[in-house]
């Protein structure tokens, strides 16, 4: 771990201060698992947010862009799971607004402070009597120390919350940095800022102004979640919000050893998140990384990768721990990225498979056990030019087909 800073045992997003949170069971799933969960600062809050590129964006996600248009400060955040309140229309959007007066009524807040999130199945209204009383339960319920509950509550198809913190040491003093994310399936983000589902809430208690918090989230999520696919799909509600309370009153500006430092355990704890979202992939049983070597410029370098990472033949080969090096050069093939083929070198982990363009005659037994792996790399040398990329990605199995065949049955 860098010296600067480091992972707290327990950590989450209340463990900066001046935060709390919640996560109950409101009744929006039938199972009667957790399904809400709220965050609270107790102080206005810098933010900055960033929010799926999909044209089919959901109620809470237009609602959330208009925060970022207008607002300078938050108070509060409510998430529901088991409904994603997307392609509601006007309804879905009269009921987002709702969410924020109850929550302000609530928490003694305007609505205007209050941004809210959802996750689950894509167009079906919001129950709005369980939403009224869930709120009301939630905000009851806060606590300083019930981050990994809320953790709990915004999951879908996880199988475990994932939530993490880690306290920085700066010139001027100690701030800590705490996230909650989840999201195992539709996961292929493509955020930016300010525009089954990944979501991620962080929250910090340094006092940074929202032009910085814009700088540092853009950058992060661009090296973090917006390099993971499960399944190749993105999401129409996919979100990651930022909250900056101040709490700790230490400052970081733009430009500054501190700033560097503070990105730089963002960067650190948001993709530990990520990897930990595809580690959990629905049905998942092998995490992968694809690296783009020596490509002629970095845009062919993630297209490459991407192509890789979301072919189905690639995925369902790496379930069987079959080394099939043809359905990794074909994904290259019809990418459409322009190269010469007969410079392409492929590797699994160090074992070279692929020696321009041609078998590299690695007996396929060796192959095979490298894909038995949990983890395992491919990495390509396109011999091309100086850029390169990577993505993390993970196996098809039976489980992913099952899980998503019955996910409404």
């Amino acid at each position: 771990m860098n010296k600067h800073y480091s992972f707290l045992e327990n950590g989450s997003i209340t463990s900066p201060a001046g935060f709390k949170a919640s996560g109950i069971a409101a009744g929006l799933k039938l199972s009667g698992a957790p399904d809400m969960a709220m965050i609270y600062s107790d102080t206005p809050a810098n933010f900055s947010a960033a929010f799926t590129s999909c044209v089919f964006a959901a109620a809470p996600v237009l609602l959330g862009r208009e925060r970022v248009r207008n607002q300078k400060t938050l108070r509060a955040v409510v998430v529901n799971s088991g409904n994603a309140n997307s392609c509601t229309g006007k309804t879905g959007m009269s009921n987002a607004d709702k969410m924020c007066e109850l929550a302000a009524r609530d928490l003694s807040v305007q609505p205007e402070e209050v941004i809210i999130s959802s996750t689950g199945r894509i167009g079906v209204q919001l129950p709005m009597e369980i939403i009224s009383k869930g709120i009301k339960k939630a905000a009851s319920s806060l606590d300083y120390t019930s981050g990994a509950e809320a953790a709990a509550a915004i999951m879908t198809t996880d199988t475990v919350p994932k939530n993490t913190a880690v306290s920085i040491e700066l010139s001027s003093g100690k701030v800590t940095l705490g996230a909650m994310t989840k999201g195992v399936g539709m996961i292929d983000p493509d955020m930016h800022v300010p525009h089954a589902t990944m979501l991620c809430y962080i929250t910090t208690d340094a006092v940074i102004d929202n032009s910085l918090l814009k700088d540092f989230l853009g950058r992060a999520v661009e090296n973090s979640f917006n390099r993971i696919t499960i399944d190749g799909d993105m999401s129409t509600n996919d979100t990651t919000l930022m909250l900056a309370n101040g709490a700790s009153g230490v400052e970081i500006k733009a430009g500054s050893k501190d700033a560097e430092i503070f990105y730089h355990a963002l960067q650190t704890l948001l993709q530990q998140l990520a990897r930990e979202m595809v580690m959990d992939g629905e049905g998942a049983t092998k995490f992968v990384t694809i690296y783009i070597e020596n490509a002629k410029d970095a845009a062919s370098a993630k297209v490459c990768a991407e192509s890789i990472a979301n072919s189905l033949l690639c995925k369902t080969a790496w379930f069987g721990s079959d080394p099939n090096w043809g359905r990794i050069v074909a994904a290259l093939g019809y990418s459409g990225v322009d190269f010469d083929p007969d410079l392409v070198n492929i590797n699994y982990d160090d074992h070279a498979v692929v020696i321009k363009g041609g078998d590299a005659g690695t007996p396929e037994v060796e192959l095979a056990k490298i894909l038995q792996n949990r983890e395992f790399s491919i990495t390509v040398d396109m011999n091309a030019g100086n850029a390169k990329y990577w993505v993390w990605t993970c196996d098809i199995s039976y489980e992913y087909v099952k899980i998503n065949a019955e996910y409404h049955t």
